[in-house]
């Protein structure tokens, strides 16, 4: 009896040491509760990023008192942060302590990262689809979207695995702002859908300097011709338009290949003429585009409203803007026939301290937040736009996009355009498979091309040998060469040390092994002795 039992528990530990070793986690369904309990009160957190915008801030607020006039049981606070990382590193740290909020704004990429060994986040299929608290569901107190109504591409980034962990929440993605007066000026007419190559040339063009040392085309000490805000962003979105490997579906690290080399060696040339830099190396793009010193400059839909000779927003003074006619385009395209560029934006989690009665109060919060009224006001603050075809043909919504330019505030015309951008190429959007080291993975992309710009500008040799060394730098950095689906620069797969339950299990199969050896050998030396 007692071989069997060691044999069963060494089964066991074997099962269990092939599941971590492999990275595999079984996803825990919530269980929706049959009733809400009223009778009870709950205290939810909610975890929101807000810069310097007051009106976002207002909208939460109003939110929260609102939702709290419909569901006086449940009290909401809300924190709000300045950085998206910060919360970030608040949540993994507090996942130790059990203390993190019960709603938080985040990315996907992020809560992929939450979810590493742990089911503190709350998988929401379930809860989408109940019939009475879920998206539209018979129970829910306010008039929120049904499942079909949440735009799918949108609703796409927050798959992990094959699990929605996520809401979006607000969506944007990249712009080019472009002083098309200095465009012009050069002898260029701006096309509706920029090259690569076109950007280049005129950016290389606005980089040339008269004899005193001042550029020609503002007279002016400085000029950043292209200034770029996300790195990341861009080498995503180049890699993606040239059908090249960034990541797979399951987590495998492709990004260190030979055309992420070609689109550096590229970059490199253009920022040796001075034409290029980027928001790490020289600041905002918004700045020296109102200043009259750049040309094109790449950044959020989310801050059209600092974009612009009229933008009502800025970080410079007025008296440093310049008079100009401001375009906004898609970002550049090696493809202009078949555009792609990046979804991103803020989505919301629920998270779980093991009270379902509390996970589904913090779920109904979750869902006022794409409530129209919610969906409509936030996005009229900046170039965001709804995330559900109910918000987007609200006819307040649409009023509000009819209003282009009517003012210089809440209908300022470059805002507007920014928004429509999005919503009338949402089928040319993509999103990245989000997983554990996804976030770091993004941060190398930007890295690669942050560090070659800064080792032109130092007047460093960029050569094979360069972009070796950067490649094997960049994967320590990171630690891309560790955990499930990392890839090395052979390509092989490079799994890196065992996680900590792994080896626990491992010391633990060991122990078992002995146990079984020293039991078999007893029963040997018993057998013997009877023999004698």
């Amino acid at each position: 009896m007692r071989k069997q039992i060691l044999l069963g528990l060494l089964l066991l530990l074997s099962a269990l040491l092939l599941t971590a070793c492999h990275g595999a986690r079984d996803v825990q369904s919530f269980s929706v509760p049959e009733r809400m309990d009223e009778s009870r009160t709950y205290e939810i957190v909610f975890w929101a990023k807000n810069d310097t915008n007051k009106r976002q801030t207002d909208i939460y607020e109003k939110a929260i008192a609102d939702f709290e006039a419909l569901y006086p049981e449940i009290h909401v606070t809300l924190r709000l942060y300045t950085d998206y990382g910060k919360i970030y590193n608040d949540v993994l740290t507090n996942i130790a302590t059990n203390t993190t909020p019960n709603v938080c704004i985040s990315y996907p990429d992020h809560i992929a990262t939450y979810l590493t060994g742990s089911d503190v986040v709350v998988p929401l299929d379930e809860l989408f689809q109940d019939a009475k608290y879920g998206l539209g569901g018979s129970e829910v107190r306010f008039a929120g979207p049904t499942f079909a109504e949440i735009i799918p591409e949108f609703l796409s980034e927050c798959v992990i695995g094959d699990t929605h962990y996520a809401l979006p929440y607000m969506r944007s993605t990249e712009a080019m702002y472009i002083n098309k007066t200095y465009v012009e000026a050069l002898g260029y007419e701006l096309p509706d859908v920029l090259t690569w190559d076109f950007v280049w040339e005129v950016a290389d063009k606005a980089a040339e300097k008269a004899e005193d040392g001042t550029f020609l085309l503002n007279g002016q000490n400085v000029m950043i011709p292209f200034l770029y805000k996300s790195t990341e962003n861009m080498m995503i979105q180049m890699l993606r338009q040239k059908d090249a490997p960034y990541s797979s579906s399951d987590g495998q690290i492709l990004l260190f290949n030979d055309e992420t080399r070609a689109i550096l060696e590229t970059i490199s040339q253009h920022v040796a003429n001075g034409a290029f830099s980027t928001f790490k190396i020289s600041s905002y793009p918004a700045n020296f585009l109102n200043a009259g010193q750049c040309v094109f400059a790449v950044d959020s839909t989310a801050g059209a409203t600092w974009m612009g000779s009229d933008a009502p927003l800025t970080d410079i003074s007025r008296d440093k803007f310049t008079a100009f006619e401001t375009a906004v385009r898609m970002i550049p395209q090696f493809d202009p026939a078949h555009p792609q560029m990046i979804s991103q934006g803020p989505s919301v989690c629920v998270f779980n301290h093991g009270d379902p009665q509390e996970v589904l109060a913090s779920w109904l919060f979750t869902q006022y937040l794409l409530s129209n009224d919610v969906q409509i006001a936030y996005a009229q603050t900046e170039g965001y736009v709804p995330v559900t075809s109910k918000a987007q043909q609200d006819s307040a919504y649409l009023d509000y996009i009819s209003r282009e330019g009517e003012d210089n505030d809440e209908h300022y015309a470059v805002k507007i355009q920014a928004s429509r951008l999005m919503t009338e190429h949402v089928s040319d959007t993509f999103v990245t498979p989000a997983f554990n080291g996804s976030a770091s993975l993004r941060d190398a992309a930007g890295q690669l091309i942050e560090s070659t710009v800064k080792s032109i500008r130092r007047k460093q040799n960029v050569d094979d040998a360069y972009f070796d060394k950067l490649y094997e730098d960049t994967i320590a950095l990171y630690h891309l060469n560790q955990g499930d689906g990392a890839k090395g620069m052979d390509g092989k797969a490079d799994l890196g040390p065992l996680p900590a339950m792994s080896r626990y299990l491992l010391i633990g199969l060991c122990v078992i092994w002995v146990l079984i050896g020293l039991y078999s050998l007893r029963t040997l030396l018993r057998e013997r002795r009877k023999e004698r």
